[in-house]
């Protein structure tokens, strides 16, 4: 019998026989027992559990800075993890893991660890969770005193959710969508969703237990001139998925685009439209709050400038009132940034962070119409997708992405249309040069056109695909708007 796919819960009880095959498909997972894992859980003071400390950070109105962070040695990995914790006073603690394993490529993954044992050094861009198991994941928790959480770019991440949760990491990022179109090629889209709701569906058994595990879609996307509609509609899909699984934790992230008034005003947007459509679901018990992403483009090379842009990321958390910011470092232009790099960009943010606290962002005329234009755009989007799928969110994703009323710029992956272009406009707001098949009223698309076009008269050409390419390099550049020489 062909499971039906659709948004149900998944029930936990016939989902045993898909865990014993998930966890035989690589050694450590035989460590993985449920019983002694809940316990442990229970076991960890509140402070240490990333759910508890971010509706302590949204009760009290501050944002709490996070790096990116990852080395295949376990105790390299905790060496790093423990820096950034004392030098660079992070609130909370990342363990990215590496390429092979986000691809469940576990026997590479266990080559690339024997050989950076070797070496004295890491040649994984990451921590191979997987490979490590769980006695070893869970000496990383034990290691530091904040709460850490597992980043990836996983489109199967059940064996990995499985190992690194009864480790005892308290948060577990990504999605079927954004951990799957912006990250492969050939994966179908009805494969990663199922393979996230088993993750989700793991994360609610752990809540039904009493333990509550924070997770968090990937907001970003592409990172590349991604329109606040565009990941705000893929974020409040993720959000039904997870919440329909018994997730009750959900930080909804959002990545940098630079104007001012837009990102504030989508850090504004996100949760109201995320509880809206909650609320229609039936899902009204869930804790929401957001992230934002420091700029992930292209960086400039000097380290003075690259501080410039992390600061005005950490002015956007501040004022946006982000309940966290993923902090980049000034070695985003070089590669892997060293950990004294790191450490300086979590301390540059939370300078800023601390300078602003007490400070909001004015309402202007401004943002008001960025906070129109983004809900609007993305009740026009998730609106036509539940349409799509006769009600039913995942059902209606599979279709609207192959029609294309969801289109992420500059996917890889075969399931995205990719008929969506964006630009800056002359204020340096994301706009669409061409919108494709997003299901846009005649005023936003005329929206769109009128904001292009004024820039075009000041810089005296026609919009255009050279737009799209100048702003795509001009932050590395030292302008946020592409303008021509």
């Amino acid at each position: 019998m062909v499971e039906q796919f659709g948004n149900m819960k998944l029930d936990w009880e016939k989902l045993q026989s898909e865990r014993e095959m998930v966890l035989s498909s690589w050694e450590t997972g035989k460590d993985v027992v449920l019983e002694e894992a809940v316990s442990f859980h229970r076991s960890l003071p509140a402070e240490k559990n990333f759910s508890h400390r971010l509706l302590q950070a949204r009760q009290q109105g501050v944002t709490l800075a996070q790096p990116r962070a990852g080395v295949a040695d376990l105790n390299s990995h905790i060496e790093l993890l423990q820096y950034l914790e004392d030098e660079g006073g992070a609130d909370l603690l990342p363990t990215t893991i590496d390429s092979y394993t986000r691809q469940n490529r576990y026997e590479e993954a266990e080559k690339g660890l024997e050989e950076s044992r070797r070496e004295g050094r890491s040649l994984l861009n990451g921590f191979p969770a997987v490979n490590h198991g769980v006695a070893n994941c869970r000496r990383v928790v034990e290691s530091v005193s904040v709460p850490v959480q597992v980043r990836h770019g996983t489109p199967d991440a059940r064996l990995l959710a499985e190992i690194t949760l009864a480790a005892g990491f308290t948060a577990f990022e990504g999605g079927g969508i954004s951990y799957n179109i912006p990250y492969a090629k050939r994966v179908p889209l009805e494969k990663s969703i199922r393979d996230w709701q088993y993750v989700d569906r793991l994360v609610g058994y752990y809540e039904e237990q009493g333990v509550t595990i924070n997770r968090e879609p990937f907001g970003p996307l592409t990172g590349t001139l991604v329109a606040p509609c565009i990941s705000h509609s893929v974020a409040v899909i993720e959000a039904i998925l997870a919440a329909k699984q018994g997730v009750k934790n959900i930080t909804l992230g959002y990545g940098q685009c630079g104007n001012l008034n837009q990102d504030i005003a989508a850090l504004q947007t996100l949760p109201i439209l995320a509880q809206e459509y909650l609320k229609a679901e039936g899902l009204d018990d869930v804790i929401i709050t957001t992230v934002f992403h420091q700029w992930m483009g292209g960086f400039p090379d000097d380290e003075a400038r690259a501080f410039g842009v992390i600061s005005l990321g950490g002015v956007t958390a501040a004022l946006g009132k982000a309940t966290k910011v993923i902090v980049k470092t000034p070695h985003e232009a070089l590669g892997i940034p060293t950990s004294e790099a790191n450490a300086q960009g979590i301390k540059a943010t939370k300078q800023v962070i601390r300078m602003l606290q007490d400070q909001v962002y004015p309402n202007n005329a401004q943002l008001a119409e960025e906070q129109e234009v983004i809900l609007e755009e993305t009740r026009h989007i998730l609106n036509r997708t539940l349409e799509l799928g006769d009600g039913d969110i995942a059902v209606g994703t599979v279709r609207a992405f192959k029609a294309g009323v969801i289109d992420i710029p500059f996917a890889p992956s075969v399931c995205n249309a990719g008929r969506t272009m964006p630009a800056r406009d002359n204020d340096g707001a994301i706009r669409f040069l061409s919108w494709g098949n997003l299901p846009f009223s005649r005023e936003i698309q005329e929206f769109h056109r009128s904001k292009l076009a004024e820039r075009g008269r000041i810089e005296r050409r026609t919009p255009s695909f050279q737009m799209v390419i100048d702003d795509i390099y001009a932050i590395g550049k030292g302008m946020l708007v592409g303008r021509p020489r």
